[in-house]
């Protein structure tokens, strides 16, 4: 495939999370909240999760941003349902690698996270990306010192 037609591929999957956002929503029941903006762009988000035996039982969120800081938020929604602690920790330390322009693991899988690959072009939209991926580490470590 193309260097053109993947950069068009990659461009359709980020807007179809901005247009069809999954695990929008907010969770109850005593689920982990955390709420984070960034103040550069007005991008914010309220990150909702529940966490049952080290492991990310669920993930909503609810925010208003740009196509790329919401469509982060429900690719990484996805990437986390289902995973330990660790492991969610694992695939953001990977996504900040790529944001980064730096390796990371290959042999992960990243899904439609890859799609946000070209990012790392534009210094001023990382915090947009990486904006819920923050908000998903703080709160799984705030979450692990209480245990």
């Amino acid at each position: 495939m193309s260097f053109n037609n993947l950069d068009t591929l990659y461009r359709q999957v980020i807007m179809d999370h901005y247009k069809n956002p999954r695990n929008k929503g907010v969770l109850e029941d005593g689920s982990l909240t955390v709420n984070m903006n960034n103040p550069t762009c007005g991008d914010r988000i309220r990150l909702t999760m529940k966490v049952e035996n080290g492991i990310v039982v669920d993930a909503k969120f609810e925010g208003e941003g740009c196509s790329i800081s919401m469509s982060s938020a429900s690719m990484m929604t996805q990437a986390i349902k289902g995973k330990t602690i660790n492991d969610a920790i694992e695939i953001s330390h990977a996504f900040s690698n790529i944001m980064q322009g730096k390796e990371y693991d290959e042999n992960l899988d990243l899904g439609d996270i890859e799609a946000l690959k070209g990012v790392c072009k534009f210094p001023a939209r990382i915090k947009c990306a990486t904006l819920a991926w923050k908000a998903m580490e703080k709160g799984l470590e705030d979450d692990n010192k209480e245990e």
